[in-house]
């Protein structure tokens, strides 16, 4: 039902309806406990409502907590289209290398170790910024330093062309070359 209907009881009556006959209107007390009535209805339904939508999320949910000495990646893309580190959209970053954490600053802020080249990032990050890094004797990390430039952002260059092809359209050729 509407909100006016649960509240008042009654149907919102539209000036096209004015001349309709049979509606009673009810004033002093009894629509006072009648609103009361409706409100508290109203509470428990959204009470309902809202601890079925918080079952649903809580199936999903995980509580992060990570101890001194434990690696973790910092997300950088926070927002979607967001240019980092030269690319834009779906294909930039969103995690950057993992990084020990030195000290719990608070129940939800820890103190990363963060590399000299990255000395514009803050050092202290919420938890909502962090992914637990899972260590794997078989995975080897190789962490090159970028070279940022004041506008964060790197130069890359080509090591090898890997695929030279040609796509023919109806009135053109576009050459493309596939670079590692």
């Amino acid at each position: 039902m509407a909100q006016y209907e649960a509240l008042y009881g009654r149907k919102y009556i539209l000036p096209i309806h004015w001349d309709e006959v049979g509606e009673s209107i009810t004033l002093g007390p009894e629509i006072i406990q009648h609103t009361a009535e409706m409100v508290a209805k109203i509470r428990d339904r959204m009470k309902t409502s809202h601890s079925r939508q918080k079952s649903y999320v809580d199936e999903r949910r995980r509580d992060l907590e990570f101890a001194v000495g434990d690696h973790v990646f910092i997300k950088i893309a926070t927002m979607k289209d967001v240019m980092r580190f030269g690319k834009k959209g779906k294909l930039s970053l969103r995690f950057i290398a993992p990084f020990e954490i030195l000290e719990i600053v608070g129940s939800l802020a820890y103190r990363v170790a963060v590399p000299p080249n990255l000395a514009r990032v803050h050092k202290v990050i919420h938890i909502s910024m962090l992914c637990k890094y899972m260590s794997n004797p078989s995975h080897v990390l190789k962490f090159e330093p970028l070279q940022l430039k004041p506008n964060m952002s790197y130069e890359e260059k080509p090591t090898q062309i890997l695929v030279r092809q040609e796509r023919r359209l109806w009135n053109k050729v576009i050459k493309m070359v596939k670079v590692k």
